[in-house]
């Protein structure tokens, strides 16, 4: 049976909301009485657990926000397959320095050797160091500029896009954009320069961005903002699902000819 002390010490735990101090505040006094330590030691294990559980629960909420389509780690990720690939860089990025400065990250290259992985894995990188992520692709993201310059709320859209440490803008490239669309994505990235850090995936090269953007003026002003203290990784080979696809063909014995993989 509990004593009047005991009752009284679980009630003010369960109002001060200190759920791991609950939990393991008598395991962690029979420890302490066991190898005879210090008031200040068990006051420390104690509060190590809680720190444990919040920080635990609020990078668990981090990754929730960030809206990954998959969890993809960058451990899972297979570079023996991009011989030519700086794993280094990505290894360095991963521990957040670029996030401090607001720097710019983009990825371009052929579609299916991993570039939403990679992008994927630093953003869970990042969210595990209790940064503000955003995932999005570049299409729904200006679907979403243009619905709030609809509804006069394009400020404060910014606004709470300024908010963020990383935004990753997925498969740039892909559908060219309307000269509206085009001129909310260039308002957008002037208004995260030098202030949130993007992570851009693209199968295009610098030269043909324009050929989205539809305007030469428009692409210059962009390409100079985001190349601006900028970590450029070059993804070059074959897509890995089209390999993967012609070694099943070969395996199973299938004739024909393959479809192109989906973009990824």
């Amino acid at each position: 049976m509990n004593s009047p002390t005991t009752l009284l010490l679980e009630e003010q735990l369960q109002q001060l909301q200190l759920a791991a101090l609950q939990q393991h505040y008598r395991t962690q006094a029979q420890a302490a009485t066991r190898d005879g330590w210090p008031y200040e030691a068990y006051l420390a294990a104690l509060i190590q657990q809680e720190v444990d559980r919040r920080f635990g629960n609020r990078r668990q909420r981090r990754i929730k926000d960030a809206h990954f389509p998959l969890l993809k780690e960058l451990a899972d990720f297979d570079f023996t397959l991009l011989p030519q690939f700086n794993r280094q860089k990505v290894l360095e990025l991963a521990q957040g320095h670029y996030l401090a400065q607001a720097e710019t990250v983009l990825f371009v290259g052929n579609p299916g050797l991993g570039k939403t992985h990679i992008a994927t894995g630093l953003g869970l990188a990042a969210c595990r160091q209790d940064r503000r992520v955003r995932f999005v692709t570049v299409t729904h993201l200006i679907n979403e500029l243009q619905e709030a310059q609809a509804a006069h709320q394009l400020p404060h859209y910014l606004e709470k896009a300024l908010r963020h440490h990383l935004i990753i803008l997925d498969e740039f490239g892909y559908v060219p954009f309307s000269p509206t669309g085009a001129q909310l994505l260039f308002q957008f990235c002037a208004a995260l320069h030098e202030r949130v850090s993007v992570l851009i995936t693209t199968n295009l090269p610098f030269s043909d961005w324009v050929q989205v953007l539809g305007d030469e003026r428009l692409t210059s002003g962009l390409l100079d903002r985001l190349t601006f203290r900028c970590h450029i990784l070059e993804f070059l080979g074959d897509s890995f699902r089209f390999r993967h696809g012609l070694e099943r063909q070969a395996s199973t014995g299938v004739t024909g000819e393959l479809a192109t993989p989906a973009v990824g």
